[in-house]
C-alpha cells in the first residue's frame, strides 16, 4: 500500500512519539506576529487561517479541515520565529501535533518522504493562496460571495435528497464571510446573501446554507 504524503507524516510523528494537544471552539493554536518555537500538524477537527491587514482588520486566508501543517514553515534554524496567521479552532474542538519546530527540520532533513511532503506542501499553498486571491481580485463583491460559497460546498457539502440543493454542513457567519471575501461590512454580505436567497440561488435553515442553483455560482464567478 503507497501512503500518501500526509498519512507519511502522521506515521512518522507517531513514530516519534510527537505529543498532541487539544484545543476547544474559537480558541487560538497560534496569532499572528507572536514568536513560537513549535510546529503544529492538524490531526483532525476545522481551523480557520487568517491575517491581520494594516488598517487592523482581519483577512481570512482558509479552512482547513484535514490532517496538515498548519502555519508556514520557515527556515529551519531558528528556534522562534514570528507566526503568519492567526489560528482558530471552528469544529467543537481539534487536536494537533506539537513539535520543536527545529526538532521538525531536523527530522524532514533525515528523511526523504518528508522531504517530498515539505515540496507537496508549498506547492499547494502557493497555489490555493493565488486562486484564493484571484477570486477576490477578479470579482466584485457578489462574485468573490459566488466564489466563496462554491468553496464551502466544496469543503463541506452534503447533497440533500430530491434534487433539493446542496447542504453546508458547517455555521459560517456573515463576519467570516466578508472576512474572506475582503469585503468592509457585514451588512454588504447580509444584502448579497439576501439577493441570493430571492433569486433561489440558496436558502438559509438554522443557521446554515443551503445550495439550491449550483451553475448560477459557477456563472457569477470570474476565474
Amino acid at each position: 500500500m503507497v501512503l500518501s504524503h500526509i498519512e507519511y507524516l502522521l506515521n512518522s510523528l507517531e513514530r516519534e512519539g510527537v505529543p498532541v494537544v487539544r484545543k476547544k471552539r474559537h480558541t487560538y493554536l497560534t496569532y499572528h506576529g507572536f514568536e513560537e518555537s513549535s510546529t503544529y500538524i492538524l490531526k483532525n477537527g476545522i481551523v480557520k487561517n487568517s491575517t491581520i491587514l494594516q488598517d487592523g482588520r482581519e483577512f481570512n486566508i482558509s479552512y482547513i479541515t484535514k490532517p496538515d501543517v498548519i502555519s508556514l514553515l520557515r527556515d529551519e534554524v531558528s528556534k522562534y520565529t514570528d507566526q503568519p496567521f492567526n489560528v482558530r479552532i471552528e469544529s467543537e474542538f481539534a487536536e494537533f501535533y506539537k513539535i520543536d519546530r527545529v526538532d521538525f527540520w531536523r527530522l524532514v532533513n533525515a528523511d526523504e518522504g518528508l522531504q517530498s511532503y515539505v515540496k507537496e506542501y508549498y506547492r499547494n499553498k502557493l497555489s490555493q493562496n493565488i486562486v484564493h486571491l484571484q477570486r477576490i481580485m477578479m470579482n466584485g463583491k457578489a462574485g468573490a460571495v459566488c466564489a466563496f460559497l462554491y468553496e464551502l460546498n466544496t469543503l463541506f457539502g452534503k447533497r440533500l435528497p430530491d434534487r433539493q440543493g446542496t447542504y453546508i454542513d458547517f455555521m459560517v457567519t456573515n463576519e467570516d464571510i466578508a472576512g474572506f471575501c475582503g469585503i468592509n461590512s457585514q451588512s454588504s454580505v447580509n444584502r448579497i446573501l439576501t439577493s441570493l436567497r430571492q433569486q433561489g440561488v440558496i436558502d438559509i435553515k438554522n443557521h446554515h446554507i443551503i445550495i439550491k442553483d449550483m451553475d448560477y455560482l459557477l456563472d457569477n464567478v470570474a476565474i
